[in-house]
């Protein structure tokens, strides 16, 4: 690496399937003589999304396009902030966006190995399938998605826990060079991974009373309160009789809409959620999707709206 040279900065989205994004980019690029450092990116950055890493050299993978990023790789239908953003985005031998992949890990091992002669090792093919079924939720059985001890799925629980995110960035550098086992067998994962364990259990046990009603093949529930946990899947795992999930849950930064459909339900007339979810300040993929609105009483407003478009759109 060139000692005059600013350390490239690789931005990946916070959870299983960004992290493993940023430690795919970072191996190959250090072939290429980068030495890249690795720093994970959520949705509250995307407020001042002109100045985003102004004076510094940056990656962005699994997340927004950015015009300013050397290398930038995603899969979200709603990657563009804005329609100027899409109208400078074309595909380059450092840019790849594919909406129709299930996860970004395969796409930046593809054009990694066609634009740089790259080999990824066998572990990264491994992160990378296993990158297909978290984000996808390609999972086998709602059994399987709760309650797999598979590495990935170790990895995936524990981040539901995580003490910070500097934390994340420390397993994001250790994938760089250690496999998805031994970084699961690290002793402070096996520690967040046992406290993430009781928050789904809690979360289990939990999920009944939020439910505020059941119409249609869609639960619409109410979790804002900061004592309930959340479980991705709960709904899913009482219910398996429905095919989408809409419910109300606190962030750090306020409160969000989410909106899942059932992996092991799917409805023969689906709806997108990620677009439905744009129309709310938010996005996501066809199967799941989010909205911050302003505040508590908004989002309940909006979150059961929402629901009951999914039901009205089920049953015509």
């Amino acid at each position: 690496m060139d000692p005059k040279k600013q350390q490239l900065r690789i931005r990946y989205h916070r959870d299983f399937d960004g992290m493993v994004s940023g430690a795919v980019l970072a191996h190959a690029l250090r072939k290429e003589g980068e030495n890249p450092i690795l720093l994970s990116v959520n949705y509250d950055e995307r407020k001042n999304w002109d100045s985003f890493e102004a004076g510094k050299r940056f990656a962005i993978v699994d997340f927004h396009f950015h015009p300013r990023a050397e290398y930038w790789f995603d899969h979200h239908p709603t990657t563009f902030l804005t329609d100027e953003l899409r109208a400078a985005y074309s595909p380059s031998d450092r840019w790849l966006w594919d909406e129709t992949a299930p996860s970004c890990p395969p796409l930046i091992i593809k054009h990694c190995e066609e634009h740089l002669g790259y080999e990824a090792p066998e572990r990264f093919q491994d992160a990378a399938r296993w990158s297909d079924i978290i984000d996808a939720a390609r999972f086998e059985s709602v059994d399987q998605a709760v309650f797999g001890d598979d590495p990935a799925l170790r990895l995936m629980r524990a981040l539901t826990a995580s003490p910070n995110p500097a934390w994340v960035d420390k397993l994001a550098t250790a994938l760089v060079t250690e496999s998805l086992r031994d970084v699961a067998l690290r002793s402070d994962v096996e520690k967040v991974y046992d406290r993430a364990s009781r928050n789904r259990d809690k979360a289990l046990e939990q999920f009944p009373p939020t439910v505020v009603w059941i119409e249609g093949g869609v639960v619409f529930f109410d979790a804002s309160s900061s004592k309930v946990r959340r479980e991705r899947f709960a709904p899913f795992y009482h219910h398996p009789e429905i095919s989408y999930a809409v419910g109300v849950i606190p962030t750090r930064a306020g409160f969000h809409i989410t909106c899942g459909e059932n992996p092991w339900n799917k409805p023969t007339n689906g709806v997108h959620v990620g677009e439905m979810m744009e129309e709310y300040g938010g996005g996501g993929h066809r199967a799941v999707g989010g909205a911050n609105p302003p505040s508590l009483e908004k989002a309940l407003e909006l979150g059961e709206e929402f629901a009951e478009r999914i039901v009205e759109h089920l049953t015509r």
